[in-house]
């Protein structure tokens, strides 16, 4: 039996392209406020950023929250001066993200198919529930996987939460994901393992993270093709340490 007995993996930006749209949005939005004042754009940013942070307890993650972020950072930036035409353009931008079609990464469907053939394999996700259950259904991927979790956070507790839940430990457990603060950290932190693949763009908040580099349970790949090798690599090194163990 393989020494890993799951693998997870994050769905946005890990599977599909997410953060693409989240900054051209940002960046229609600052062009929309700078209309009305004129903070350039790294100020109306820095403001955004500071309003979707505190609201994250409140909203959750994703396009809806984003959106009613959006909405209320504009008003205090613009002391309530930007115009109600403005506002509906906000929120159009918001609609018009959750209705843009799921674009699967470069050898994501051959990547996952793969490391499936060996392993149970499940989503992990964050974000407004019913956005994230069209994207996998609309992705295509959603029969490859034993579970499909869609959480209000991605920490140690939900991580712990989800390997009681499976019956495994953590130690026998591998995540895939682009964000090392919500895919990454936690499951090291709680002796699993990680499997990094950068995106391009990352939001703010999950660039706010450990710096882990070095970590002998962590892997990083460029591409999804490079995945199930990675896996394989990761598998010749747990097995020593659980026969040690």
């Amino acid at each position: 039996m393989a020494v890993i007995e799951m693998v997870g993996f994050d769905a946005d930006d890990t599977l599909w392209r997410s953060e693409d749209y989240f900054h051209a949005a940002q960046q229609e939005y600052e062009r929309i406020v700078g209309r009305t004042v004129d903070l350039g754009d790294r100020g109306v940013r820095d403001r955004l950023y500071a309003v979707e942070k505190g609201n994250i307890a409140v909203f959750g993650y994703g396009v809806k929250g984003m959106a009613l972020s959006m909405v209320e950072a504009a008003v205090e930036i613009t002391d309530g001066r930007i115009p109600a035409r403005d506002l509906h353009r906000i929120v159009q931008i918001a609609k018009d993200m959750l209705r843009h079609p799921v674009e699967l990464l470069p050898g994501v469907r051959d990547a996952v198919e793969a490391i499936a053939a060996e392993h149970p394999v499940v989503l992990i996700t964050k974000g407004d529930l019913f956005h994230q259950e069209a994207k996998v259904r609309d992705s295509g991927l959603s029969s490859l996987f034993r579970r499909i979790e869609i959480v209000s956070e991605k920490d140690q507790a939900t991580y712990l939460r989800l390997f009681e839940e499976f019956g495994i430990p953590a130690d026998r457990f591998a995540m895939v994901g682009n964000s090392l603060r919500s895919d990454i950290v936690p499951v090291l932190r709680l002796g699993g393992w990680g499997l990094h693949v950068p995106y391009h763009l990352t939001w703010a908040h999950e660039a706010e993270a450990e710096d882990v580099a070095g970590h002998p349970r962590l892997r990083q790949v460029d591409t999804a093709a490079a995945l199930p090798q990675a896996l394989r690599e990761v598998v010749a090194s747990a097995a020593p340490a659980a026969l040690a163990g």
